[in-house]
């Protein structure tokens, strides 16, 4: 695998999700700066990847994700970069009930060829509730309940 400094911002960031998804917090250290800031979905502030696995843990019984579209956003330099990976989660919840389409968007900021931080929004939190039986689910395009 090539050093994460000499990826470009786009490869830096997808080749860190795929190793993240593993899940392999370990490996996926080569790719962030020690100074790392991760904010997940609900304000959940994190500082390691392993974090982000430990979270998921709980969550869900497996996660990973599809990716639909990885963008790094005009103006990005050699030194920094704006990445926004966009997708969906597919998996099992705890109780190994499997489910897909939940969306994503994954907002990095690149500094020097490490990830300095990342922000994680998905609709998880949503669908628990509907699980939960708290919410209505919200009838999709083709009139079916999503």
């Amino acid at each position: 695998m090539p050093h994460p400094v000499s990826l470009a911002p786009l490869e830096l960031v997808e080749t860190f999700l795929r190793t993240i998804m593993i899940p392999d917090p370990v490996a996926a250290r080569a790719f962030v700066s020690p100074a790392l800031r991760i904010r997940f979905t609900g304000g959940r502030e994190m500082r390691d990847p392993a974090e982000c696995s430990a979270f998921n843990a709980t969550r869900y019984a497996w996660v990973k994700k599809r990716f639909e579209q990885t963008d790094v956003v005009q103006g990005a330099t050699d030194r920094e970069a704006i990445v926004y990976n966009i997708g969906t989660l597919y998996g099992a919840w705890p109780d190994g009930t499997p489910f897909e389409g939940n969306r994503y968007v994954d907002r990095y900021v690149v500094r020097e060829g490490l990830i300095v931080q990342m922000d994680v929004w998905n609709d998880s939190a949503e669908w628990m509730l509907v699980r939960a039986g708290l919410a209505a689910p919200w009838p999709a395009a083709n009139g079916a309940a999503a």
